[in-house]
């Protein structure tokens, strides 16, 4: 693929905040282990009461991704909305510091820059509770004619469809994209917010959207079915490319008919989860923006996802 920039990225801009905790905390909050809950102001102050000592650094599921995607060379910008307070600036100075095109600058007059405090279980399964502020400001004046039409792929985090305005900066998104010959990524979050725009994705899917991600359960509950081999033949039925990850099962990508069947890479220990499917993206758009198949594509996306559920924290140091 030839392009100034290999992927866009438009999500919600979030700052983590992570630490290990007992599950008896989560029953405390009346939080889903393993979910995503979004929260209000009074809320978060009192899960960071509970949380005890934790890490602090940029987030946010497609952010992570395009981080990682810099971190292994890629060309790669960013949309998404943040505040002109300490953690917003923080933000965007790790974003570019990887030499991440951020396309909008910190914002004055709106909420605090949006924060998910991810509660790390023993075992390393994540359950987060985020807290939206700036990202709620996402609408379709944010999004550049400029950044979409210079791009090879603009990936679409499907939690800003949580945003009053996220399903329209989302139309526009897909309507710059198809009038530039810009190809569509969409990322389904997790399976609750799956179970909250069902409609809106499977619309998307069946339109302008070239290349989904999802994971099991995601892809699961987006196509109503019980099993995951019930999932893939539905999906054989549909035009997109379908990037299947099933945590220590591997991957499954289906194109055309033709499943690409890719083993997870072992690991001594998981020291935690967050970000492994944000890991795996990166890697496999690495490969497949610069010509790999895509077999080798998948199998760099294992390599990275295998690597980052061995720290805490979703994003790689760079790779020389």
């Amino acid at each position: 693929m030839t392009s100034p920039v290999s992927v866009l990225g438009i999500s919600n801009a979030i700052v983590d905040v992570l630490a290990h905790v007992d599950d008896e905390i989560l029953t405390e909050i009346g939080a889903p282990k393993g979910s995503m809950t979004l929260i209000d102001q009074e809320q978060a102050e009192k899960i960071y009461a509970l949380m005890g000592p934790a890490t602090e650094m940029s987030g946010g599921s497609v952010a992570n991704t395009i981080a990682n995607l810099a971190n292994l060379g890629g060309k790669s910008a960013y949309i998404g909305c943040v505040a002109d307070d300490q953690l917003g600036r923080i933000f965007v100075h790790d974003m570019q510091a990887l030499g991440v095109d951020v396309v909008l600058a910190p914002m004055n007059d709106t909420a605090p820059t949006a924060r998910s405090y991810i509660l790390i279980s023993p075992g390393g399964e994540r359950t987060m509770n985020t807290y939206l502020g700036a990202c709620m400001e996402l609408n379709p004046t944010h999004v550049s004619a400029r950044a979409v039409a210079g791009a090879g792929l603009v990936l679409l985090e499907g939690y800003i469809w949580d945003n009053p305005q996220g399903p329209a900066a989302a139309g526009e998104v897909m309507r710059l994209a198809k009038e530039n010959g810009v190809e569509v990524g969409l990322t389904l979050s997790d399976s609750y917010c799956v179970d909250r725009h069902r409609d809106a994705f499977a619309e998307a899917i069946e339109g302008p959207v070239q290349m989904v991600f999802a994971n099991e359960k995601e892809i699961m509950s987006l196509l109503g079915t019980e099993t995951f081999d019930g999932a893939l033949s539905r999906i054989r039925e549909l035009e997109p490319l379908f990037v299947l990850t099933r945590s220590e099962k591997g991957s499954v990508i289906v194109n055309n008919k033709t499943d690409v069947i890719q083993a997870a890479v072992p690991v001594e220990k998981v020291v935690d989860v967050t970000g492994a499917g944000d890991a795996y993206i990166a890697g496999f758009l690495y490969g497949w923006t610069t010509g790999s198949s895509l077999a080798e594509s998948a199998q760099l996306g294992s390599e990275r996802a295998a690597m980052v559920i061995q720290q805490v924290g979703p994003r790689l140091e760079k790779t020389n």
